[in-house]
């Protein structure tokens, strides 16, 4: 009989803003795949999703006969997996007080709620959990998700061959069908490299592992790059970059500096902008929480820039440690802006004032336009609804 899988966002899904705000749990980019698309390898179907109401247009909602309901903030192995598969129906893995996952009829995913743990019969999981619960976890466990996922994608394939005007480092790389280099170093001695199908490496690149470069990806003349860092699908990547995380659809193209760092869809950096990502007395830093409207300690000594999706900076920008920037913001100007930059915020330094979803809407059709998508109504409604949902944290 075959399984439908559900994805579901947990109490954690506010702690993950200003990500989540447009995307589920589970369509978190990290190591190579998203998390949804991590589940779907494993069992072999296309996941589904329940996630905020304003969010099932675009990541639907459907249930089957026999459904295994799983937490979205999880990332899947083999360990794991033994143990859902050992799940009746009725039956919950859980961990401490997580719910990882639900095996349930049709009529009961419907209906399901995360926080009812107890109608269910439960059973403790033995095992290790890698868990997003926080922003920085994506760059944090990037570099193990990686690794799991370059022998996920990989497992009884073949590369296609380099070209020899590379230097090649160690035997851990993995090149897709379309996938080009020249002229570049890559050493994979200290963890796996994989090029996407159709992803370009320009001359003068300096690249290593562990490192993703997903499909369709330029990483452009002279990068230097390190470890633990993923360039999602459709992306340019330029200057220093180490330990993050682009999701996809973004350019951070030019000189400059990328660190600890995770970056959503459809951002843009300007020329020469760079942050921070330890404070001059090497303490602790804190981050701005969504969930609590404030700051929290993240037990970091580095700890870089967290950027929403559509956000953009001017040339020169310049982050504090440790700096959120919400969705659709739009930073310019001399100086280090605030270390929280509210979604829809338009400014720097000098000061903010809302960015309007007109001046917003017409500036993605551009965006979009350039990939050949069409910035729909969909997408317009979806963003109305995070405006509204931010408007509290614009207090110009």
């Amino acid at each position: 009989m075959s399984m439908t899988v559900i994805l579901f966002d947990d109490q954690f899904r506010t702690n993950l803003l200003p990500f989540t705000f447009t995307r589920p749990v589970s369509d978190i980019r990290i190591g190579i795949l998203t998390i949804a698309e991590k589940w779907g390898l494993y069992f072999k179907t296309t996941p589904f999703y329940l996630t905020e109401e304003y969010l099932q247009e675009k990541y639907p909602f459907s249930s089957g006969s026999v459904n295994m309901l799983i937490n979205g903030s999880i990332c899947p192995d083999g360990e794991l997996m033994e143990a859902m598969d050992k799940l009746r129906e009725g039956d919950a893995l859980v961990l401490g007080d997580i719910l990882i996952a639900v095996k349930l009829a049709c009529s009961e995913a419907v209906e399901f709620n995360f926080k009812k743990i107890e109608e269910y019969h439960k059973s403790e999981y033995s095992g290790k959990l890698l868990k997003i619960s926080y922003p920085e976890d994506i760059f944090r466990k990037n570099g193990h998700e990686l690794i799991k996922d370059f022998d996920l994608l990989t497992q009884g394939r073949s590369s296609i061959a380099i070209s020899s005007s590379n230097t090649i480092i160690g035997d851990n790389i993995f090149i897709e069908e379309g996938a080009t280099a020249e002229c570049a170093s890559f050493n994979s001695t200290q963890g796996p490299i994989y090029l996407g199908r159709n992803s370009q490496v320009w001359e003068g690149s300096h690249i290593r592992g562990s490192f993703a470069l997903c499909e369709e990806s330029i990483v452009k003349m002279g990068a230097k790059i390190y470890g633990m860092t993923t360039i999602g699908p459709h992306s340019k990547a330029g200057g220093e970059i180490n330990n993050s995380v682009i999701f996809g659809n973004s350019a951070k193209g030019h000189d400059g500096y990328l660190g600890n760092s995770v970056v959503g869809e459809w951002c843009n950096f300007g020329a020469g902008s760079n942050n921070s990502n330890m404070k001059n007395n090497y303490a602790e830093v804190k981050l701005w929480d969504y969930s609590n409207d404030n700051f929290r300690r993240t037990g970091l000594q580095f700890c870089g820039l967290i950027m929403g999706d559509h956000s953009k900076c001017g040339i020169n920008t310049m982050f504090n440690t440790g700096t959120v920037v919400g969705v659709s913001a739009n930073v310019f100007g001399p100086g280090f802006p605030r270390h929280f930059i509210p979604d829809f915020a338009w400014g720097g330094y000098q000061g903010f004032e809302t960015y309007s979803l007109n001046k917003m809407f017409e500036t993605a059709e551009k965006v979009f336009e350039r990939k050949n998508i069409v910035f729909g109504e969909m997408d317009k409604k979806l963003l109305t609804q995070v405006f509204e949902l931010s408007n509290k944290y614009r207090k110009f």
